[in-house]
């Protein structure tokens, strides 16, 4: 049985180039969709935060990652999202299944992309904006 407080467990990868731009993508899907966000999705059944990351990472912009500490928490709705900082590790980048586009933006690009709703507030408060 369902219950109406209970929320779907979801990751996202903060994950940055040499020159500390940050990854983002371009949602294709709901919620969010048509906004640039952190690459991320729902846990599976059977897969810890870790298993997680790294099959978003990969079908979202094409990237293979390794996952490292936890960088923050946010609840959005139904969602209780885990963020992780990702060193990437291969793959060619591309936007993947979930994704319309995917690329690296520093800080000045923040400003004039359609974000997720509270994006630059979260990061700022973790101390994870791009540079």
């Amino acid at each position: 049985m369902t219950r109406c407080d209970e929320t779907t467990p979801c990751v996202g990868g903060l994950a940055y180039d040499a020159s500390g731009r940050l990854l983002l993508v371009l949602r294709a899907n709901d919620p969010g969709r048509g906004r640039w966000s952190v690459p991320g999705g729902r846990v599976e059944a059977g897969e810890d935060d870790a298993a997680a990351v790294i099959r978003e990472m990969r079908e979202e912009t094409g990237l293979d990652v390794r996952p490292g500490r936890l960088i923050g928490r946010v609840e959005r709705g139904p969602y209780t999202i885990a963020d992780y900082a990702c060193a990437v590790v291969g793959g060619t980048l591309r936007a993947g299944d979930d994704a319309l586009d995917a690329r690296w933006c520093a800080a000045a690009d923040l400003a004039a992309l359609p974000l997720v709703d509270g994006l630059v507030e979260t990061l700022a408060t973790w101390g994870a904006l791009p540079e």
